[in-house]
C-alpha cells in the first residue's frame, strides 16, 4: 500500500470547502472530512466530494456503547467513504461491533482505524485529566494492539509512534498520523509534531495535514511540497 497525504478539510461550510478543492485542477487529493464540516453540512457534502473523485477519510471518532456504534457504522458504510475511525478507548467489544456494522452485505467496507491518544495529549495531561498514569508510549501501544486484535486496519497516532506501532502490530497495520508541520511552519495547538520527511522516515503510512496546506498562500504548492517530502 502506497503512502499518501490526506488534506484535512477543516472548513465550516460546503462553499468554503468546494472553493478550496476547486484550486486543485490536476490532482484529486485524498481528503479528510471531520466533525466541523460534517456537522455543518451533513452526509450530502460527503457524497458531493466523493462524486468529484476524491478519496475520503470520514473522521468522526465514534465512541459509544457497541450496539450504537455498530448501527452508526452501518449508516456510514453507505456513504462510500474510503476510511473512517473510532476511539480505541471504547474497548474491543465496541471496535468489533463497529467492524460488523461497517461491513456491507457484499463483504466490502471502508478502512477502519482507531484513535489511540490525540496528538494534543501529552503525559502530564493524560495523568492529570484522565487518570492514566502509564507511560504514554505504553498506552498507545496497548490501544494499538487491542485495535489489531479486534480486526481493525490501523490506528491514528503521532508520527513519533508510527514505527513502534508497526513493530507491535505488523507492517501491514496502518499508522495514520496527524501532527505534521513543515519545518518552517507553526505547530499550532498540536504537541507531538514532526515534518513530512521525518514522518516518512518514522514509518507513517498516511499523514493528515490541515492548516499548513489549507491556510497556505498557495495551497496547491503546499500540497505538492508535502507530497514531495513525504512520498518522494
Amino acid at each position: 500500500m502506497g503512502k499518501d497525504v490526506i488534506i484535512a478539510l477543516d472548513f465550516d461550510s460546503k462553499e468554503k470547502t468546494l472553493a478550496f478543492l476547486d484550486q486543485f485542477t490536476e490532482e484529486k487529493p485524498f481528503v479528510k472530512i471531520g466533525m466541523e464540516l460534517f456537522y455543518a453540512e451533513g452526509p450530502a457534502v460527503v457524497r458531493e466530494i466523493k462524486a468529484r473523485g476524491h478519496k475520503i477519510f470520514l473522521d468522526l471518532k465514534l465512541h459509544d456503547i457497541p450496539n450504537t456504534v455498530k448501527k452508526a457504522m452501518a449508516v456510514l458504510s453507505g456513504l462510500d467513504v474510503d476510511m473512517t475511525n473510532l476511539h480505541a478507548a471504547g474497548t474491543r467489544a465496541m471496535m468489533e461491533a463497529a467492524l460488523e456494522g461497517l461491513t456491507r452485505p457484499d463483504g466490502t467496507r471502508p478502512l477502519l482505524i482507531a484513535v489511540t491518544q490525540l496528538t494534543s495529549t501529552n503525559q502530564a495531561r493524560m495523568e492529570q485529566d484522565i487518570l492514566i498514569e502509564k507511560p504514554l508510549d505504553q498506552v498507545v501501544m496497548h490501544y494499538a494492539r487491542c485495535a489489531a486484535q479486534s480486526g481493525l486496519d490501523g490506528v491514528v497516532c503521532s508520527p513519533l509512534e508510527a514505527g513502534k506501532v508497526h513493530n507491535a502490530c505488523g507492517h501491514g497495520f496502518l499508522a495514520v498520523t496527524p501532527g505534521v508541520r513543515f519545518a518552517d511552519g507553526d505547530a499550532g495547538d498540536q504537541v507531538r509534531v514532526t515534518t513530512p520527511a521525518r514522518a516518512r522516515e518514522l514509518g507513517s503510512d498516511y499523514i493528515v495535514v490541515g492548516r499548513p496546506i489549507t491556510q497556505a498562500a498557495d495551497p496547491v504548492a503546499a500540497y505538492r511540497r508535502c507530497v514531495s517530502e513525504f512520498v518522494g
